[in-house]
């Protein structure tokens, strides 16, 4: 998966309000803020703040960030445990203004608690890192998300949006149809398993006419349908080409099952990453169906446009807003709500995150307190990133005060 380099500083001019030093400035925005409640005006963007001091035993990490904490809240699967910001890692130098535009696109649909922050939300846009750090100490509070039995590390993989190759019409190397929803799927729960729809002619009838495209690989349709939608570019049967997103549009509600999972039980494989799936596949393509049919679920799709503008972003996630690279999650729903601003450490031989992210997806797989789906963007490099992220996680949420 494409694996954005996120600057750490923001290239802005200094404003003039940069000549007040960095503690004492930030004590008074807080101070400010915490009275009105609104950011008054914003300013362009002063140099990085050179992280605090640490304090000595007993004090605030942050100017303002004292007094007492609220009680631990209990949000469905899990128990969010209020802290200081000082716990957050890194909080004082992750390049806020790139997660602040996903915060804008969740605001497109916010949940009722976000919703009268938005036009706060919307104004800091043009802010200062300081100024939205700041205006986040008056406005919310952070909470460390933990399960209700257990302690607070979770687990982090990724996810990605596919570019694949496909053909409108079945042609030689192009045989791998893609589905649009049978007629009959709400009329039998759960539909027909994949390796149904693959071998039994009344599965194989009631999908006659529903195909949208080919694709020439059956992994790389498997891959679209765990990833839940793609970009597709299609060859018309005039030879023309077109780039169009295939989006998510049910499913047979069979169960999840990794096959992945099944090839590491099998002893086939020694990790159960897509690089070494598809190594394992190239040697074994004589069993390449069993692999195929031990995960039943398979995912019907809905083909969208794609122009210039909409090609910026990735697909929509379960919110509703289109997800932004390294700074959208997929979550378990019951744990942290839709919208839900979520500050995410991870470290790992992938990637080294401490950075805010917004809730805007789920999965069918991410299923837990301390869980959550990196999206990383869309094409090769993104899948790569995406078959071999799979490490500690800790979340804290960030909630209005």
């Amino acid at each position: 998966m494409v694996h954005h380099t996120i600057s750490t500083s923001s290239n802005k001019a200094p404003s003039a309000s940069s000549k007040i030093r960095p503690m004492n400035r930030l004590l008074w925005l807080v101070s400010t803020l915490a009275i009105v409640g609104i950011l008054a005006g914003c300013a362009s963007a002063p140099p990085q703040a050179p992280e605090p001091a640490r304090p000595s035993a007993g004090e605030p990490a942050y100017p303002g960030d004292s007094g007492p904490l609220p009680a631990a809240l209990t949000q469905g699967k899990s128990r969010w445990q209020p802290v200081r910001w000082a716990e957050l890692p890194g909080f004082g130098e992750d390049a806020l203004f790139e997660a602040w535009n996903a915060w804008i696109k969740s605001c497109e649909r916010p949940g009722p608690t976000f919703a009268p922050l938005c036009a706060e939300v919307r104004r800091l846009s043009i802010a200062s890192g300081d100024e939205q750090r700041a205006w986040m100490m008056a406005r919310l509070q952070p909470y460390r998300v933990e399960p209700l039995q257990g302690g607070a590390d979770g687990l982090l993989t990724g996810y990605y949006e596919p570019l694949l190759e496909a053909s409108r019409t079945p042609r030689p190397g192009f045989q791998v149809p893609l589905y649009r929803p049978p007629a009959t799927l709400g009329q039998r729960r759960p539909w027909y398993s994949r390796q149904e729809i693959d071998t039994l002619p009344e599965a194989r009838a009631a999908l006659r006419g529903r195909e949208i495209a080919y694709l020439a690989d059956p992994v790389d349709a498997l891959v679209l349908q765990i990833q839940g939608s793609g970009r597709v570019r299609v060859t018309e049967a005039d030879g023309s080409q077109r780039l169009v997103r295939l989006a998510f549009a049910g499913s047979n509600d069979q169960p999840y099952k990794s096959v992945g999972r099944w090839l590491l039980d099998q002893g086939a494989i020694r990790d159960g990453s897509w690089p070494a799936i598809k190594a394992w596949v190239a040697q074994n393509p004589q069993r390449v169906n069993d692999m195929l049919w031990s995960n039943p679920r398979t995912v019907f799709f809905r083909e969208e446009a794609l122009p210039e503008l909409d090609a910026a972003f990735g697909p929509r996630g379960a919110q509703g807003v289109a997800l932004t690279p390294g700074r959208s999650i997929a979550v378990d729903r019951e744990s942290i709500p839709y919208g839900t601003p979520v500050w995410l450490a991870s470290s790992g031989p992938q990637l080294n995150l401490q950075r805010l992210v917004l809730a805007q997806d789920t999965g069918s797989a991410i299923v837990g307190a301390v869980r959550a789906d990196y999206f990383a963007g869309w094409g090769a490099e993104a899948g790569e990133l995406a078959g071999r992220l799979k490490q500690p996680l800790r979340l804290w949420v960030l909630w209005p005060k």
